[in-house]
């Protein structure tokens, strides 16, 4: 910047600097005109912003609602320093235009209104606090009054700026993010209430009910919060530093995603007991099968038992237990809250029955093949004897008197009732000696099918079966 003539002296008559040359004044001039121009269009921007429309109109609350008055007193600031900035320049540019080649007081001047402290905010234009510390993040506001500088009074405007923009971005980058999200959550809630009510998960009769109910009542409230305090849901960037561009950070998700993760837990459970709706019919039918056969079997086992009490002696015979009663009560049970559509109900009780019915109709087969047991020994014994018989005719014995009398008693304990299972056998074991010590010519054929001991005969059978035929 070019220097003219002696300095100029300052309120107490020392000397402040050298006085500006034409060509000094006209490239400052023209510096603080663009400066002008440009502050000018950032206010504009400002005005405008939709955010800041919003946040107008809005009832806020909270963090919001403080940071916002603090905003509103900072732009309420910014006009009135630019202002200052306005008719500061105003003046400059009008002692410039009197005449083309300026003599010395009128740079004099020039100098003075440049690059002195002759800008002086109007007073009572923005709000005052008397009491209260500046806004975070905004300059020191100036006494009423107090003479600025162009530099000092830009640096106090780009303050201001910063810090009422950083509100509006902030509230804007929230208000655009986070509504939009909770409107489909929204969507998808209503969509599994409705599901949850058909299936009958309904609060206080189910814990997804009881889920759902606290999901609504905490995204109606959400969503209220975010309406009217955005800046609560704001993570700025380096902890909200002065340093960070205004705006800089990014909408904190977190209170929504636990809700969306709450959500997704309950859609689960609900969709597991519409599964069990739409399979109950058919496995409640499966129930009902395995049950009779368990029940039929049942049935067949004492009736069986009755039939080796009358035709077998001196056997024990285990005894046959009832229906399964509290399975068939249960299965009652799981029928009527099908009806209900008390499904929440309904699926871990089926999920007990298709074990216990499983296990009931494994132990009814058991009780049968225990009770007839007997009677599996005695066709055994008349098998092993017909073979027996078979052989000592294929060996021309058969007419032997002693065999004869051998096997008639033979035939006779196993043919009568009450059969002496163990008479039978020792009988039966003497026939097969006796043929064989019959045989006295020709190599012995092969044994036939049904020699040998009988499975699951009486006790100590096998030391006297002999040898087989």
């Amino acid at each position: 910047m070019g220097v003219s003539g002696p300095p100029l002296p300052d309120s107490a008559g020392q000397a402040r600097g050298p006085v500006m040359d034409r060509e000094a004044v006209d490239q400052a001039l023209a510096r603080l005109s663009a400066e002008h121009q440009a502050i000018e269009a950032s206010l504009l921007t400002l005005q405008e912003h939709a955010g800041r429309r919003m946040l107008e109109g809005t009832e806020l609350t909270g963090e919001t609602r403080a940071r916002w008055a603090a905003a509103e007193e900072a732009t309420a600031r910014l006009w009135t320093h630019f202002e200052a900035y306005t008719e500061g320049l105003r003046r400059a540019r009008a002692v410039r235009e009197r005449r083309r080649w300026p003599d010395h007081a009128e740079l004099s001047e020039l100098t003075e209104l440049l690059s002195g402290g002759c800008v002086v905010p109007p007073v009572g234009r923005a709000p005052e606090r008397s009491t209260e510390q500046p806004a975070a993040g905004g300059p020191e506001p100036a006494p009423s009054g107090e003479p600025l500088g162009f530099r000092e009074l830009v640096d106090r405007i780009n303050g201001w700026y910063r810090q009422a923009l950083d509100v509006v971005i902030a509230a804007d980058k929230v208000w655009s993010a986070l509504p939009a999200r909770m409107d489909m959550l929204g969507a998808e809630l209503r969509r599994i209430r409705s599901l949850a009510r058909s299936v009958g998960v309904r609060p206080g009769e189910h814990p997804a009910g009881d889920e759902l109910e606290h999901i609504t009542a905490e995204l109606t409230a959400l969503r209220a919060r975010v309406v009217s305090d955005p800046l609560a849901f704001w993570s700025a960037a380096g902890g909200g530093s002065a340093s960070s561009a205004p705006g800089s950070g990014r909408p904190d998700t977190s209170a929504y995603d636990r809700a969306a993760r709450a959500l997704e837990d309950v859609r689960r459970d609900v969709e597991a007991v519409l599964t069990v709706r739409q399979d109950a019919e058919q496995r409640l039918y499966r129930l009902r099968d395995v049950l009779s056969r368990a029940d039929r079997t049942l049935a067949e086992a004492r009736t069986a038992r009755g039939e080796v009490l009358a035709k077998i002696a001196a056997s024990e015979v285990p005894a046959v237990s009832g229906p399964p009663t509290v399975l068939h009560e249960q299965l009652t049970a799981a029928a009527r809250y099908r009806r209900h559509s008390q499904w929440h109900r309904l699926s871990p009780l089926l999920d007990s029955l298709e074990e216990r019915a499983e296990e009931e109709l494994s132990r009814a087969r058991e009780s049968l093949t225990a009770v007839t047991a007997p009677l599996a020994v005695r066709a055994g014994l008349r098998s092993r004897l017909d073979a027996c018989r078979a052989r000592a005719t294929h060996q021309g014995v058969a007419g032997d008197p002693l065999l004869e009398e051998l096997y008639d008693t033979a035939r006779r304990l196993l043919w009568s009732a009450p059969c002496d299972l163990r008479a039978a056998e020792r009988a039966v074991s003497r026939y097969q000696r006796a043929t064989a010590e019959s045989a006295t010519t020709g190599p012995a054929a092969g044994p036939l099918p049904g020699d040998g001991p009988v499975s699951g005969g009486p006790p100590n059978s096998s030391a006297e079966s002999g040898r087989p035929c």
